[in-house]
C-alpha cells in the first residue's frame, strides 16, 4: 500500500499540474483596437467682436482672445486648438504671406503630403489659401485669408497628442470642415 500511496503522491505533486495547465487554449493576445469617433453635426453661429472682421464657428466650440484680435478656438472633446492670428496690412502683404506659407511648409518633414486649395471671394474681398496636411505633421490643416490691402487672418490647428494620422483622421477632418467653413464666412468690417 505504502508503493501505491507514493506513487499517487507522486502523481498529484508532479504530474497532475502538468496535465491540467496543459489542457487549456493557448492565450492569444488580441489585437489594438481603435475607438470609433463620432461627432454630432456642426451648428453654426456668427462671431462678432470689436476686431475688424466677423465668421461663423462652430457652437461646440470655446473661444478665447488671446490679444489684440488673435483668438484660440479649443476644441475639449477632441483635445484640439484652432490659433487665429489677426494682422494689419500696411505695405507689407507680400511678407505676411510668405510667412505663412513658410508656417505650413515647416511641416514637410514630417508631412505626406500637402495640398493647397485656393479661396476667392471677390464679393466679399477675400482672397486665401486652404492647406491640407496629410501623414504625421503637428498640424493637419492651415489657412490665410486677406483682402490685400488692410487685412490679414492665419489660422493653424494642433492636437494635444502626438501626431498619429490614423488615430485622429476622424477628429481632422472634423475641424477641417469647420476650418473652411470658418474661412467661407468671413467677413471685413
Amino acid at each position: 500500500m505504502n508503493k501505491y500511496f507514493k506513487a499517487a503522491k507522486f502523481f498529484l505533486l508532479f504530474v497532475a499540474p502538468f496535465v491540467l495547465v496543459s489542457c487549456k487554449k493557448n492565450t492569444v493576445p488580441k489585437p489594438t483596437s481603435y475607438l470609433r469617433l463620432e461627432y454630432p453635426e456642426a451648428e453654426y453661429a456668427l462671431f462678432e467682436s470689436s476686431c475688424p472682421f466677423t465668421f461663423e464657428m462652430n457652437e461646440a466650440a470655446i473661444i478665447k482672445e488671446k490679444s489684440s484680435c488673435s483668438f484660440t478656438i479649443d476644441y475639449p472633446k477632441m483635445k484640439a486648438t484652432l490659433y487665429l492670428n489677426y494682422k494689419q496690412v500696411s505695405g507689407n502683404v507680400k511678407l505676411l504671406l510668405k510667412d505663412a506659407q513658410k508656417l505650413t511648409y515647416n511641416h514637410v518633414i514630417k508631412a505626406d503630403d500637402i495640398l493647397e486649395q485656393p479661396y476667392l471671394n471677390p464679393k466679399k474681398k477675400v482672397y486665401g489659401m486652404f492647406y491640407h496636411v496629410n501623414g504625421n505633421a503637428a498640424t493637419n490643416a492651415q489657412f490665410y485669408v486677406t483682402d490685400s490691402t488692410k487685412h490679414f487672418l492665419d489660422c493653424s490647428v494642433y492636437f494635444y497628442a502626438k501626431p498619429n494620422f490614423d488615430s485622429v483622421m476622424p477628429a481632422t477632418s472634423y475641424i477641417k470642415n469647420d476650418m473652411q467653413h470658418l474661412m467661407e464666412t468671413i467677413k471685413w468690417k
